[in-house]
């Protein structure tokens, strides 16, 4: 079984060079003892390269979206190569905040299948915005899953890590409530239903992981009764001593 995976995702953050540094710094520090557990961590963009030059071989570096060609005339646009190129290894792809800037399944199906190709392992978020009582919320969890993994080939899938991110739970949405481990279990368990009946028993080598503002204080929980193989974290992993806990609670929990 792949070792448990906690990813943090820095979001539009920080606001200086600087402070990305001694961020990334101060959570390499701490957890360079850190043996069971896997740690990736996605700045923006415009960090990525200085970060590169200062990780450690404890920590690897994704980032949070990427263009589905891998060269051209696309202002503004970074291919899934051109990541790779600078050391860059995991890549974050259908985030819920891309999904209601109107990204689509056909689209992020574009951006798995060229970062698969360009090397990197790709994390796909998925998640229903709101749970309603005839459980409709399902249905869009597997229209999720089957149109972004269109075309994927059964050799591919073990580099895909599934994000099982429920809107309705993360720090952004408005009004939003506390998602529970029963509830990630529930989803999990539907989810590797889904990706079973798709791609056999290599499904089993998919990893899933929970991210709904996620935080140390509840990371155990989840961990050891939400049926994830790791976090994805947001606003937690903007602050160092947070973030650091939920790697040590994880690789506590391994030992």
């Amino acid at each position: 079984m792949s070792k448990k995976i906690i990813i943090g995702n820095w979001k539009m953050n920080p606001l200086t060079l600087k402070e990305a540094e001694g961020l990334f710094a101060n959570v390499a520090k701490n957890l360079a003892s850190v043996k069971k557990t896997e740690i990736v961590i996605c700045p923006p963009f415009i960090y990525l390269e200085k970060l590169v030059k200062i990780r450690t071989s404890k920590i690897k570096l994704g980032a949070q979206d990427a263009f589905w060609m891998d060269s051209g005339p696309f202002t503004g646009e970074i291919s899934s190569d051109m990541l790779y190129n600078i050391g860059v290894r995991y890549l974050i792809l259908g985030h819920s905040e891309r999904r209601t800037q109107g990204e689509t399944n056909v689209l992020i199906n574009k951006k798995i299948k060229a970062s698969l190709e360009a090397g990197l392992r790709p994390i796909l978020c998925v998640g229903e915005s709101m749970r309603d009582a005839s459980h409709s919320y399902f249905n869009l969890v597997k229209t999720q899953l089957e149109e972004c993994l269109v075309g994927v080939s059964k050799n591919s899938i073990s580099k895909i890590i599934i994000a099982y991110e429920p809107v309705w739970a993360i720090s952004s949405t408005a009004n939003r409530k506390d998602a529970t481990a029963d509830n990630s279990r529930e989803m999990t368990i539907f989810i590797r239903k889904i990706l079973s009946d798709k791609f056999g028993p290599d499904a089993g080598r998919i990893r899933i992981i929970y991210g709904g503002s996620v935080s140390e204080k509840d990371a155990a929980d989840f961990l050891q009764n939400g049926g994830v193989d790791g976090l994805l974290s947001g606003r937690a992993s903007l602050d160092a001593k947070k973030f650091i806990g939920i790697v040590k609670i994880c690789e506590a929990l391994n030992k």
